[in-house]
């Protein structure tokens, strides 16, 4: 990310804050992909590595996009299509 940004090397890291009730939890989200492949022969088609930058590229392309959905405008469209 830091690379993408032209950030110094470590920067994107010290954004990271760690939630002490969670302490531990996160490292309980490793994915283990055997049975999709043993089941239904699914394999990912990208190493973690491509896909990340591929992802962070996406989101870096399409910033309108990505402002519309974190600006919180879509709460008062939700509340008013959906309000009881």
């Amino acid at each position: 990310m830091d690379e993408k940004l032209g950030r110094e090397k470590g920067t994107s890291e010290k954004l990271i804050t760690y939630v002490t009730d969670r302490a531990g939890h996160d490292l309980r989200y490793a994915i283990d992909a055997t049975k999709l492949k043993n089941e239904l022969g699914w394999m990912p088609s990208l190493q973690f590595e491509e896909g990340i930058s591929k992802t962070i590229d996406w989101y870096l392309n399409n910033s309108e996009w990505l402002n519309h959905v974190t600006s919180g405008d879509y709460r008062a469209y939700y509340e008013k299509m959906y309000a009881s």
